[in-house]
């Protein structure tokens, strides 16, 4: 989407609609106050009214609430349903005059996340009839900012623009069929990514190379598959100050839960199994457009889960690239396997000095959390707050659940050292975190259990099916640690 940032007054805006918002207490612009459909603009939040100015493009009043309870996730939520009503509208240029009162960068930046995001379309499969016209897409964006707030605000709205853009390029890769998704089409995306841009380089590592190394838990997981898995490696060479982060993302392209095979009602949704895996590569590809200072490297195991009879199965014990064996006790707890072997890699053979892994890894997150936060679990305090700060920045909000020595002993197998899924159903989600820290080497970690806010949130600015969760958080958190940020912080 074009985004533009110009400190014109609200009349001399250039678009087709030009979107007002309405505190409690404010009112509409002195010059459409009395054209026709103004009466019916409240400040009640999200309520909507089309304005008919005479001579001038329609106005779209959006109500913003009360004026103290103002901040980026509302402005989010009111881009949104601007945006959606633009659609009907059949516009393709959309103007804000910024809210004032607030930290204009960050308001700029919510509006600009919460528009691009709400126009995301996945159409490709859908087709139409020859004669009906292509719906408008909404291609151009400007924001309207005092003259003395115009450059900070311009830089804000571009890393807002990149961020989600990138997001909506991960919700591509949510929504695709598995049939066009495997883990060589992963691999190949990461190989464009890297293409692209300069200072990344991309490694992808096959079967015979994963079995070499000793990663038993990809092995294992892919071995009921006629897809192969791939281990996916981008590197940013970005320079910073030399403290290297690595990120990890779960990529089963599809997970049928293999030998213990899940229920046919929704598994069609298992597509989606990949949204940790489509988060990391979308973020690293934002970072590198931005040009962020920081030493980044990215690792996704990448497999199908699938049953056959050359398939792992309950019972079997594997062992996983740190030389701790597992007992595999639940084939459709496979993501904790893929992953274990790809944090030891990411620690051992890459150099990771702090990590963050992004999975839709439990079921239990849901029943904790819902669709509002991810699961944050965390072996460094410091760490941790640093990660669920970059999401409530972005909106991509992280709830920190505890580990505690109790939870460690639930992940001992009874032959094996560790077992994949525990006999008592307790703590689900915390017990997968306590199991993946047993393959950091005690480097900084956090864990992002997205499995709740990967699909389905019901947000405006995602809605239902992919909400490419995590990337945000992430370009966020690059941010952070960026040697730029960090130097202008001092």
């Amino acid at each position: 989407m074009e985004l533009e940032v110009v400190s014109a007054a609200a009349p001399e805006l250039d678009a087709d609609l030009i979107a007002v918002g309405l505190a409690d207490g404010a009112e509409l612009p002195a010059e459409i106050r009395e054209a026709p459909g103004a009466a019916d603009a409240k400040s009640i939040f999200k309520r909507l009214a089309v304005v008919h100015p005479e001579a001038r493009p329609r106005h779209l009043a959006v109500g913003l609430g009360a004026a103290e309870q103002l901040d980026a996730e509302r402005l989010r939520v009111a881009a949104a349903v601007v945006t959606k009503r633009a659609a009907e509208l059949d516009v393709g240029s959309l103007a804000w005059q910024v809210p004032a009162g607030g930290d204009a960068p960050e308001l700029a930046g919510a509006l600009v996340a919460g528009t691009i995001l709400a126009a995301y379309r996945f159409d490709r499969y859908r087709s139409r009839p020859a004669e009906e016209p292509e719906p408008a897409r909404l291609e151009r964006l400007v924001l309207a900012v005092a003259d003395e707030d115009r450059d900070r605000v311009a830089a804000e709205a571009e890393v807002a623009r990149v961020a989600a853009e990138a997001a909506n390029r991960a919700r591509d890769l949510q929504n695709l069929p598995a049939n066009a998704k495997n883990p060589a089409a992963l691999a190949v995306r990461a190989e464009q990514i890297a293409g692209a841009h300069e200072a990344v380089t991309a490694e992808i590592l096959g079967p015979e190379e994963i079995e070499r190394l000793g990663m038993g838990g990809i092995v294992a997981v892919a071995s009921g598959s006629a897809n192969e898995a791939r281990l996916i490696v981008l590197r940013y060479a970005g320079g910073g100050d030399g403290r290297r982060i690595g990120w990890v993302g779960k990529g089963v392209t599809f997970d049928s839960g293999g030998i213990s095979i899940k229920p046919a009602a929704g598994m069609h949704e298992m597509k989606m199994d990949m949204s940790g895996a489509a988060a990391v590569l979308e973020a690293v590809a934002a970072v590198a457009e931005l040009g962020l200072e920081l030493d980044l490297v990215a690792v996704v195991p990448s497999v199908e889960n699938m049953p056959s009879g050359s398939a792992m199965r309950p019972g079997d014990v594997i062992t996983q690239l740190n030389g701790k064996t597992v007992e595999v006790n639940n084939t459709d707890a496979e993501g904790r396997l893929i992953l274990a072997d790809a944090l030891t890699y990411c620690v051992r053979e890459l150099g990771a000095e702090r990590v963050v892994d992004v999975a839709t890894l439990t079921g239990a997150v849901i029943v904790a959390l819902g669709s509002t936060f991810a699961a944050l679990i965390s072996n460094d305090d410091e760490w941790a707050a640093t990660v669920a700060r970059a999401g409530e920045r972005s909106g991509e909000l992280a709830w920190r659940l505890p580990l505690h020595p109790e939870y460690k002993e639930l992940t001992k197998g009874t032959v094996a050292d560790l077992t994949n899924a525990a006999a008592k159903r307790k703590a689900g989600t915390i017990y997968a975190g306590s199991f993946l820290e047993e393959f950091v080497d005690d480097v900084p970690w956090s864990h992002l259990d997205i499995a709740g806010t990967a699909w389905d949130t019901g947000r405006e600015y995602v809605g239902q099916g992919a909400s490419g969760f995590g990337v945000r958080l992430l370009v966020e958190l690059a941010r952070d640690l960026s040697a730029g940020r960090q130097a202008s912080s001092a």
